[in-house]
């Protein structure tokens, strides 16, 4: 019988060591993100620590399979799906490649995922969802990779969450990805020694996407709400500043400091904006399990509530600090 408190621990301590490794390797490959105006940051720093976390889900997948943990179609459509995901940013993090060719690659994995939700439930509509998901959030966690620690604390809090309402293998998966995060943290936050890179983003976007449909494929009907209340404040400063970029025919694809966060991290510095998103998570995260045992009425009707507020709050201080 596996104990919560030694997984997360041996996950969380071997990620650290990694993130420690992947560090040295980028210092001595060159592989350095230099500032720049559509950057946040001051000094060069190296990128792709989150391999690490990468590593850690892959090797407690294997670990789960080899204790025979019940393996179903989900996760033989996840796990390809990650470690293609994390590939081609990995690619990405030693020599830039199109976006259309990222986004190409991209979407052969959210099909994996998608044909695993798909053959598990023998519907179309939670394949459909499993697509868009995995294409939404790999994409949105890479533009919201921009000040020390946001990415990584946002999918720990997810991941926590998602645990939360999980079971079996995949509950013990969730907690891999948040001991994952534990463990590059202290690397990239308050200070940071190494970065995501893209081989960690857009690795824990698509994580969280496959976390939320395996949740929304175990879990009653009423919770479907829930799911997205983890992801709240991301989906917010993402999906506004980006939609606000397409409807000015900006390139909304190429690196901008126009988000919410980096902002608030121009005026405040990062470590405030990081600690205000995860304060704001976590009161998602605590609303989420209060609204657990309710009926679909009241957890949609949370739900609403929690995006209403923080869309409210997003244009607030964006008028704000833009003055």
């Amino acid at each position: 019988m596996l104990n919560v408190y030694v997984w997360v621990g041996g996950l969380a301590a071997a990620a650290a060591v990694a993130t420690w490794m992947a560090r040295h390797y980028a210092l001595l490959g060159n592989l350095m993100d230099q500032p720049g105006e559509r950057r946040s940051h001051t000094v060069a720093t190296p990128r792709g620590g989150g391999i690490a976390i990468v590593l850690v889900v892959a090797c407690a997948s294997i670990y789960l399979m080899t204790r025979q943990v019940s393996v179903d179609a989900l996760w033989l459509g996840f796990m390809p799906g990650l470690l293609l995901v994390a590939g081609i940013g990995w690619c990405d993090d030693h020599r830039p490649l199109s976006p259309w060719l990222r986004l190409g690659v991209q979407a052969v994995a959210a099909t994996m995922l998608a044909v695993g939700a798909g053959w598990q439930s023998g519907h179309w509509l939670p394949a459909l969802l499993a697509f868009a998901a995995a294409m939404a959030l790999v994409n949105v966690w890479n533009f919201m990779d921009g000040i020390n620690g946001l990415a990584a604390s946002q999918a720990a809090l997810a991941a926590f969450a998602y645990a939360g309402l999980l079971d079996g293998g995949w509950q013990w998966l969730a907690l891999a990805l948040l001991a994952g995060c534990l463990g590059f943290l202290p690397f990239n936050f308050p200070k940071a020694r190494i970065f995501l890179g893209d081989v960690g983003s857009g690795a824990l976007g698509f994580a969280l996407a496959g976390l939320a449909a395996a949740a929304w494929a175990t879990g009653p009907s009423s919770q479907a709400p829930l799911l997205l209340l983890p992801l709240c404040a991301f989906l917010i400063d993402a999906g506004f500043t980006l939609s606000g970029r397409m409807l000015r025919g900006e390139r909304w694809w190429t690196p901008h400091v126009g988000h919410l966060y980096q902002m608030g991290a121009r005026r405040w510095g990062h470590t405030s904006i990081t600690v205000i998103y995860m304060a704001f998570g976590g009161i998602s995260l605590l609303l989420s399990y209060a609204a657990l045992q309710a009926g679909l009425a009241i957890t949609a009707s949370v739900t609403v509530a929690v995006f209403g507020t923080g869309a409210a709050l997003w244009f607030l201080l964006r008028r704000g600090w833009r003055n």
